[in-house]
């Protein structure tokens, strides 16, 4: 089996080829690959194969470390397109794809930059079904009741403003990050990220992924706290400063979201046999 590690910003995915696989996959088997101490170690893994659909480049689906599968990922998704062109599907800079949350389409601005437009930001969504129109909610939190704002990118955002960079690096998100993610209010769970800003067009965000914890890049997380920041007067587009480096969103005024930045390939990777072997009867 082969396969290959691709990483945006400290955000690391495995790429597979569905074509090139011997079995299909399954959560138990996305575990036990991501798992850091039998397996491989990533925050997920992205499998990719050719559709019967030629507007499309390829078809996509994302996988979380814990072997549940997200409607997109950000960070995930340029690193997909960008493994496209560097593998040979294509040889043009427009690429398309197919995701569970419709057809995205990349620009590829560099060997390891890309511009992905991810799609139509929304406050209102069946992944917050009780939630208003605009979004806005509270939580309660630590015996206190915390507004948030829910954005949908394809995937849930849950957004918490805070005061501070200090309180922003004081947050133990290890703790409340699951508490959120888990809410009853959605029915999928929910990604969870906190922002502050640092000046008009830059905000400083942690992120904690649904089905993965608290990653040092997430390109919807990036994208949820950006739309957050701008609905709260702030100015597109909005450079995004997470532990692992700065993506750049950018919105129009129907809050359609680009997303920019880098990804690369880290490795390629022939499993073992044996563990091959182990990883076909999880």
């Amino acid at each position: 089996m082969e396969l290959e590690r691709w990483q945006a910003l400290g955000n690391e995915y495995l790429i597979v080829e569905r074509e090139r696989l011997r079995f299909a996959l399954t959560a138990a088997k996305v575990r036990l690959l991501c798992d850091e101490h039998n397996g491989l170690g990533a925050d997920g893994l992205l499998e990719i194969w050719h559709g019967e659909d030629d507007a499309v480049s390829a078809e996509l689906t994302i996988w979380n470390a814990d072997g549940s599968q997200a409607e997109l990922s950000g960070n995930g998704s340029r690193q997909a397109f960008l493994y496209l062109r560097a593998s040979g599907w294509s040889d043009s800079n427009s690429l398309a794809m197919r995701t569970p949350a419709g057809v995205i389409t990349a620009e590829l601005t560099g060997p390891d930059t890309a511009t992905v437009a991810i799609g139509q930001a929304r406050t209102a969504s069946d992944q917050f079904p009780a939630g208003p129109a605009d979004g806005r909610a509270q939580m309660r939190i630590d015996d206190r009741e915390q507004p948030f704002q829910f954005v949908s990118v394809g995937n849930p955002q849950c957004v918490f403003e805070v005061e501070s960079v200090d309180q922003l690096d004081s947050l133990a998100i290890e703790t409340i990050g699951p508490q959120v993610e888990s809410d009853a209010r959605f029915p999928a769970r929910t990604n969870v990220s906190w922002w502050t800003q640092l000046d008009d067009h830059r905000i400083r965000a942690r992120i904690f992924e649904r089905g993965v914890g608290e990653t040092a890049s997430s390109g919807t997380g990036a994208s949820g706290a950006a739309v957050a920041s701008v609905l709260a007067g702030g100015s597109s587009p909005v450079t995004v400063v997470l532990d692992g480096g700065e993506l750049v969103v950018a919105l129009d005024t129907d809050l359609n979201v680009e997303l920019s930045g880098s990804a690369n390939r880290v490795e390629q990777i022939r499993l073992s046999a044996e563990l091959e072997e182990e990883v076909r009867d999880a």
